[in-house]
């Protein structure tokens, strides 16, 4: 059995197995009996690693011995193995070889914090959203059959997960192709099955032999010249395996269902997966894990675990905090409370996002008007469309990379309605450490072209309250972008006021050049409008635009310059060329904004300094401008 730890090492622990087993070959050529000591070494070292930098926590300590047995049965990398969302695949990382890299996670320049194929040929497919895998590796399956080829798929995904409708059209859809794959559901000890135990562990091993699996055959070949027999039993069967294991569902599916077994008891994992690594067809491994399994605290408490920051030095000096605001989401959720009591009508949906968009504090005040739709972007959009039919006021709390996944939604069911539903899109812009696949890079652009949207973009916190209350009074679709992080600490007016829709406002008056800002950068350009005595506007609204105020700037001003934390191409920036280019006035413009490549994992600080979005960024690329 796994040794359980109660602290993280702040020294590198020894590792001799781990040592020996630097890529999976190496791994194989271990002994089995040596297997659970590696365990061991691989949760300890990860415990060390995540100390140092940072990141995913939790999944990663509950597949410790799922990943050993993964890689010490399948023939990586021929065979393809491909991870749900990222989460889970440190260990997975440590043992392809990148063990001595594992100390730049998530940092400029080092290794990302999920699978990436340009990583490693281990990574066979980059992922960073959830439910991807099913489907990808059908279509690395599909692929192997055209090409007469005998290596396996297998995807590992997490029973939240699941709860996306991607993975049960991928799931439906092998059944069609016949495909040859494996389907491996990390059950981490959340929701769907607590059948667990030596009956269930023996079943599974009896249930995927080869011997049962011969037996099923012959029998299928020989009842099937009777009518009617093969299927009385198919069902006989089905009823039977029903109340033994907790597959039902699956088998409907046309999925060979193994399972629920010990996720953590290497000698059946490695002996269930064996066996099915031999089967023909479809079939579906399901294992039941403990998030933070080894570490005390992250088992107690797997949520607060999931993610946690780097440890600091024992004898480090204590950091001197530079005063901010509260963060944003804290605003976001603080707002949601005072409208709904304000508003009986109020709904408040997310997916799966309760502590990152701060809706803890609504969920527990107002239960029945708080909605986790689970990881199912889709669904809480039309939700919110469907609410809104009937008299409510939904609010979508979602992050901008999400919200990416509901767009058809976004558009079909909610705006060609023109329904009355609030789009609160956390972590706009640049998101840090998780990279590009977690960064909110295209929301301006992507909702700027939907007619009826009204899109605003707060510079600071007190912005944001009254922004929510724009929205939410808005009749049509509404959408309020704010970042991760924290604020400014501007003083919040708590009065439920909306603004003047589609109006700026000058926040510093010079001359030469405009600094148009939408967002956060606010006090960047102010900084820059002091030192080359630039006008700074506060433009607030990216849909309607203030087109009476550009006009005024651009009559009276050499250079305008736009100012975004989104892509340059077709965002806000694009805007205003496209309003003044309507109005046949040619004015030099500068925008500013994220580069059209995807910004790698990094300090935000970093990442925005990359983008030339910092003080001193800004200040440059006007200069250079002017010549």
């Amino acid at each position: 059995m796994p040794t359980t730890f109660h602290e993280i090492p702040r020294e590198r622990p020894l590792t001799p197995l781990l040592d020996r087993a630097n890529t999976p070959d190496e791994l194989r050529r271990l002994g089995e009996a040596e297997l659970e000591t590696l365990a061991d070494e691989l949760r300890q070292y990860l415990l060390y690693t995540v100390g140092q930098t940072g990141g995913h926590f939790g999944a990663g300590l509950g597949v410790i011995e799922l990943t050993v047995a993964l890689h010490y049965v399948f023939d990586t990398p021929d065979d393809r193995l491909v991870w749900d969302v990222g989460h889970q695949a440190y260990p997975h990382k440590i043992l392809t070889g990148r063990r001595e890299r594992m100390g730049s996670l998530r940092q400029k320049d080092g290794i990302a914090a999920f699978p990436r194929r340009s990583e490693s040929e281990y990574d066979t497919f980059g992922v960073g959203h959830s439910s991807t895998s099913i489907s990808a590796a059908l279509g690395m399956a599909i692929a192997a059959q055209r090409q007469g080829s005998k290596r396996k798929s297998v995807a590992v995904i997490g029973d939240g997960a699941l709860t996306a409708g991607m993975a049960f059209e991928a799931l439906n859809h092998a059944a069609d192709v016949k495909a040859n794959m494996l389907v491996v559901l990390n059950d981490n000890d959340m929701s769907i099955s607590k059948n667990v135990g030596g009956l269930s562990n023996y079943l599974a091993k009896i249930l995927s032999s080869r011997t049962y699996a011969n037996v099923r055959e012959g029998s299928k070949k020989v009842l099937s010249k009777l009518p009617g027999a093969w299927e009385i039993a198919r069902k006989t069967e089905e009823h039977a395996k029903g109340m033994l294991v907790s597959g039902t569902m699956f088998e409907e599916l046309g999925w060979n269902y193994i399972g629920p077994i010990d996720g953590h008891d290497l000698p059946t994992l490695l002996a269930t997966l064996r066996n099915m690594r031999d089967l023909e067809g479809l079939q579906f491994l399901h294992v039941v894990t403990k998030k933070g399994k080894g570490f005390a605290p992250a088992e107690v408490d797997p949520i607060v675990y999931h993610a946690i920051s780097k440890l600091e030095p024992i004898n480090a000096p204590a950091k001197v905090k530079k005063p901010s605001g509260p963060k944003y989401s804290s605003v976001f959720g603080q707002w949601l409370c005072e409208m709904a009591a304000h508003d009986e009508r109020l709904m408040a949906i997310t997916p799966a996002m309760k502590e990152g968009s701060d809706l803890i504090a609504f969920s527990e005040r107002h239960p029945d008007r708080y909605f986790d739709v689970a990881i199912a972007e889709q669904h809480a959009v039309t939700l919110a469309a469907g609410m809104a039919c009937e008299g409510a006021k939904p609010v979508v709390a979602i992050y901008s990379t999400f919200l990416q996944r509901a767009y058809d939604q976004l558009i079909h069911d909610v705006a060609v309605q023109n329904l009355d539903v609030l789009f609160a899109i956390d972590r706009a812009g640049l998101v840090g450490e998780d990279g590009p696949t977690h960064a909110g890079s295209f929301d301006l652009s992507y909702l700027r072209c939907i007619p009826g949207m009204l899109i605003m973009t707060p510079s600071d916190e007190n912005e944001l309250h009254h922004m929510l209350t724009t929205g939410y009074q808005f009749t049509g679709p509404a959408a309020v972008r704010y970042p991760r992080g924290s604020g400014t600490n501007a003083p919040i007016d708590r009065k439920l006021t909306p603004l003047p829709i589609g109006k700026g406002v000058v926040r510093r008056q010079g001359k030469g050049v405009a600094l148009l800002v939408f967002g956060v950068q606010l006090p960047e350009a102010l900084r820059v409008g002091e030192t080359l005595d630039a006008t700074v506007v506060d433009m607030r609204f990216v849909k309607p635009l203030d087109e009476a105020l550009v006009s005024e700037l651009a009559a009276g001003h050499d250079l305008l310059v736009t100012i975004e934390e989104n892509s340059v191409m077709g965002g806000a920036g694009s805007a205003v060329s496209e309003f003044l280019a309507g109005q046949g006035t040619l004015k030099p413009m500068l925008h500013l904004g994220l580069p059209d490549y995807y910004v790698e994992h990094a300090r935000p600080e970093q990442m925005l300094a990359e983008c030339g979005l910092d003080e001193a960024g800004i200040e440059a690329a006007i200069r250079a401008r002017l010549g």
